[in-house]
């Protein structure tokens, strides 16, 4: 798959593709005798994994780290695993942070709404006099 189509399925642009790829974190996409990037469905899945932990909050270097450790293979799981629980512990921190500032946003839309409320009620009041 051309990178167009992976950029289209994965919803990440060409160019932020293309950067994954030169900085390491996707590992060099083969290309056809055209020259021209041809994506493996591991590739596309290694991408989609990228994006969602970017998504999470998980800096690159953190990730080239991570997948520099997955390279390595065995022996490493403990580094990996305590990358993934810090991320995790950020994450939640996060949700906690995005929390209070939904229920922030939902008081002060219940302000809103009563003094709409109140200022109609007294235009029909106004009304019955």
């Amino acid at each position: 798959m051309n990178i167009k189509k992976v950029s289209e399925q994965t919803g990440t642009s060409a160019d932020t593709i293309r950067y994954y790829e030169r900085i390491g974190l996707l590992p060099r996409i083969k290309r056809n005798k055209s020259g021209v990037r041809d994506f493996s469905d591991q590739d596309i899945a290694t991408l989609e994994f990228i994006r969602c932990f970017r998504k999470a909050g998980m800096s690159v270097e953190s990730l080239i780290e991570y997948m520099s450790l997955v390279e390595e293979g065995e022996g490493t799981e403990k580094a990996r695993m305590a990358l993934l629980e810090e991320q995790r512990d950020k994450l939640v921190a996060r949700i906690a942070e995005l929390q209070s500032a939904h229920d922030r946003l939902n008081h002060k839309i219940e302000n809103y709404q009563n003094i709409i409320l109140k200022k109609e009620q007294s235009l029909f009041e106004d009304d019955d006099k």
